[in-house]
């Protein structure tokens, strides 16, 4: 003999089932699917990380807590920190290692780009159209087109 319970929920199946004040009807045979586990990113690589470091900025527009700190702020940008003292010493490693495109304004997309603004530098993070994101824009995180400063100096890939 079924137990109570068993009668009780074989019956609750074969007509209908209360789920949040919507009744959705539920045949007697039907059997529970598990639902398809959400699709993850399936992009890897540079260019993931590219929008991630963008979407970094993006997600900080108009911010004024990273002034002054431009070297810090595309680092965290790229899930990094205290790599270079500052975004001259970014620039002048990528000159030593032979990774500095000088006076080149067209980055690709995550690609740094470096001015020669003051004794520290400026650096941004290059969105592949022309454009970059960084600190100081209009005395904050704001995306310009290239070259917006002084003394632009090119672009290298991250090295971090």
């Amino acid at each position: 003999m079924r137990s109570a319970f068993v009668r009780s929920f074989t019956r609750l199946t074969a007509t209908a089932a209360v789920l949040g004040g919507l009744v959705v009807t539920v045949p007697a045979t039907a059997t529970a699917t598990p639902a398809p586990a959400p699709i993850a990113s399936t992009s890897f690589g540079p260019q993931s990380r590219a929008d991630d470091a963008i979407a970094w900025f993006r997600a900080r527009n108009g911010s004024t807590s990273y002034q002054g700190y431009c070297e810090k702020a595309v680092e965290n940008a790229y899930g990094r920190t205290g790599i270079y003292a500052s975004a001259i010493a970014n620039w002048n490693d990528a000159v030593r290692r032979g990774a500095a495109h000088r006076g080149d304004l067209n980055p690709p997309k995550g690609a740094l780009v470096f001015w020669n603004i003051s004794s520290y530098g400026h650096v941004g993070i290059a969105t592949g159209d022309g454009n970059f994101w960084a600190t100081s824009v209009n005395g904050r995180i704001g995306k310009a087109s290239l070259p917006y400063f002084n003394s632009y100096l090119g672009w290298a890939q991250p090295n971090f």
